[in-house]
């Protein structure tokens, strides 16, 4: 017997536009709601309709303040317009039809998606620059964890759904707390409702999943507890939560066998990165306010995280710079983690406080190379490439429609390269790019 609210076909219209809306395909449904493939002026779109217990006032008075706002980017499935029909009861929404490529974080854990270290770091830097600017509007999400959260495994880029449940920031209003797991301890222990702040405990959770492939409090504590009933959560992730790579505290460390994962990954990471989620999980378990990490933190470090990225010279497989590690290690890079082959550091640049690997795919943005256009990924302005008759002669082709500067032999030789030129990559190489400066490492 077919229990949908509503049916292949079936008609509804937009409240404000009146304008037909055709079912076509049932996609799923959760606790609020069905959602459906609909077309709307000969457009697909997503509709989602709510169960009758969940067509509020209160709801919909939301949504309307939602649709008159509007996403703070294209990467939220923002709701569109409210609709309705006289034989049906309540009222549902449309927003935009996420693309099937797209894949949940749900495929990532189960290794349904294998997506390389690059698309996850530009997974991270979109979702902190994403919620970095909801929160600006004077929003919070409210719900953050991986099953709202959809990327391209190949290109990082993300989508953000079941916008439906976002609301002004701190206004007080109960509803949504979140999911289990993701909601911050303090809201755990029902000392508050959601806020930007909680979003960012929840934003930290979700960073740590995505890389990690496991939760940051799950440790042996986790594996001690008989029933992992309502009581025993609450203090695992409310009450008592302590992070598994706790500086202070080792007794919730991961245990070999049971959070291989975690054990696998941590290391993997550079300093900083994991500072980040150490901060995250213990100054941001104590102090909800002051002890977070923002959300332009987390977007600087994915953004950094990126540029470390390079390649083992025998297998292939990404690997990251690491300053720490290697002044640690005297300045022997270590050995890759799939091969272990001792790792061969490639041509690097300092740009500013940044530095890029030189890859054999490296591009170069307008981020790195103006300071008045930090984050700005639209279109690369310079690309490592190899001589066409010379396989082993490297360079950066000037992609932008300015000319740099080159500099060479300790500042004796200066060269104008033209957009479409190669600069060589040789050692004491500097480019002035116009706004910032370029040094060639070895």
């Amino acid at each position: 017997m077919n229990m949908r609210i509503l049916q292949d076909g079936q008609n509804v219209r937009t409240v404000t536009s009146e304008r037909a809306c055709t079912v076509e395909q049932y996609l799923g449904g959760g606790g609020q709601g069905e959602v459906y493939r609909a077309v709307l002026d000969g457009q697909r779109v997503a509709l989602k309709w709510y169960f009758p217990a969940q067509a509020t006032p209160e709801q919909r008075s939301g949504l309307e303040a939602l649709v008159k706002k509007g996403p703070p980017t294209a990467r939220f499935l923002w709701p569109m317009e409210l609709t309705q029909s006289p034989d049906v009861h309540g009222y549902g929404y449309v927003m935009p039809l996420r693309a099937p490529h797209y894949k949940s974080i749900v495929d990532l854990m189960k290794r349904r998606a294998e997506p390389t270290f690059r698309a996850l770091a530009t997974a991270g830097l979109q979702l902190a620059d994403s919620f970095l600017d909801l929160h600006a509007v004077g929003l919070c999400y409210r719900d953050i964890s991986f099953g709202n959260v959809f990327f391209d495994p190949d290109s990082g880029e993300v989508l953000i759904c079941d916008n439906d449940n976002v609301a002004v920031d701190k206004q007080g209003v109960a509803g949504i707390l979140g999911t289990p797991r993701f909601m911050a301890p303090e809201i755990v222990r029902g000392e508050t409702l959601p806020s930007s702040d909680t979003d960012l405990y929840s934003l930290a959770v979700l960073l740590f999943y995505m890389l990690m492939v496991h939760h940051p409090l799950e440790g042996k504590r986790e594996l001690e507890i008989r029933c992992l009933d309502l009581p025993a959560m609450n203090k695992l992730y409310g009450t008592d939560p302590l992070f598994v790579y706790d500086p202070d505290d080792d007794s919730n460390r991961p245990v070999p066998g049971a959070h291989d994962n975690v054990i696998a990954f941590w290391p993997l990471y550079p300093h900083p990165i994991r500072h980040l989620f150490i901060r995250s999980f213990t100054e941001g378990l104590a102090d909800p306010v002051q002890g977070r990490v923002r959300e332009s933190e987390w977007r600087a470090a994915m953004t950094r995280l990126r540029d470390s990225i390079y390649y083992c010279a025998h297998c292939g497989l990404e690997a990251f710079y690491d300053v720490e590690a290697l002044r640690a290690s005297g300045g022997k890079p270590g050995r890759c983690w799939s091969c272990h082959r001792r790792l061969v550091l490639p041509p690097r640049m300092r740009i500013g406080d940044a530095i890029v690997m030189l890859n054999h795919d490296t591009l170069l943005y307008p981020h790195h190379v103006d300071g008045q256009r930090l984050y700005d990924f639209t279109a690369p302005i310079a690309e490592v490439t190899q001589h066409p008759q010379d396989p082993s002669i490297w360079g950066l082709r000037n992609l932008g429609t300015e000319k740099w500067t080159i500099t060479t032999d300790g500042g004796q030789s200066y060269k104008d390269v033209d957009p479409g030129q190669s600069a060589r990559l040789v050692v004491g190489l500097r480019i002035n790019f116009g706004k910032q400066e370029g040094i060639l490492r070895v």
